[in-house]
């Protein structure tokens, strides 16, 4: 039987209401700091994702810009479904108050997995969404997205994750990042860092790593590139080569 879930999160945003409304509640906003593409259709009421093969589509709720903005996933056949629900408020000196809630029914015996990928998931992403804010404000990316080699689902790969980064074990948020990717070098500041999350930001990109062991899956990345004409499957390919070198 499915079982119900509800995640709350509350952080300061460095932006006024029209602008976090902006990140939170158009397609080219949420593809900035979220994972996926997205169109958001305020006329028909829709909201459509897709991430490789995954494709759903949502109701649009409450469209109330820029205060509040939610939506409704359809129930799959088992009854499982997400909801979730931006509360946007103005603070003291141009920034803003963001009241989030994700809700919805997962199915039963997913208790490491929910604190996972939901309650411990929506910290980085939301840092994210502050990032997007504090440091490309007016801007929009790309989302690019690829998997580690099936061998890297093991928690033994992170390390190597680490390594390949040119960070030590134990990495803190705020040193200095430098590596390579094909002809390319990345040079930026790893602006968060936990046991499963390394995101590094420069001056054109948000990157964003992820050890999903504990879900049975590879090490995948999820990068904003704030660069124009982006080519997202050749940019997809080298992040896959490079994942593959790195963890293989």
């Amino acid at each position: 039987m499915p079982r119900e879930f509800e995640v709350r999160k509350e952080v300061q945003l460095p932006a006024g209401p029209e602008a976090v409304w902006e990140a939170v509640a158009t397609g080219p906003g949420i593809d900035s700091w979220f994972m996926g593409r997205h169109e958001v259709d305020a006329a028909a009421r829709r909201i459509r994702f897709s991430l490789g093969e995954m494709r759903t589509e949502a109701e649009i709720t409450t469209w109330d810009p820029p205060r509040r903005f939610a939506y409704r996933g359809e129930a799959a056949e088992d009854g499982t479904f997400d909801a979730m629900e931006f509360l946007v408020e103005a603070a003291e000196g141009g920034t803003s108050v963001l009241r989030f809630v994700h809700r919805g029914f997962v199915e039963d015996g997913w208790d490491d997995e929910y604190h996972e990928s939901f309650a411990v998931g929506w910290e980085m992403y939301l840092h994210t969404l502050a990032e997007l804010l504090a440091h490309f404000p007016g801007r929009f990316a790309t989302y690019v997205t690829a998997d580690g080699p099936a061998s890297s689902a093991s928690r033994d790969a992170w390390p190597k994750l680490l390594a390949a980064l040119g960070l030590p074990a134990e990495p803190a948020a705020g040193q200095a990042v430098q590596f390579s990717v094909g002809d390319e070098v990345v040079e930026g500041v790893l602006d968060y860092s936990t046991p499963n999350y390394a995101g590094v930001r420069t001056e054109d990109a948000l990157y964003r790593f992820h050890e999903r062991s504990l879900l049975g899956m590879p090490i995948a990345v999820g990068h904003h590139l704030f660069r124009p004409d982006v080519d997202e499957t050749a940019e997809t390919a080298t992040w896959n080569r490079w994942l593959a070198d790195a963890l293989g």
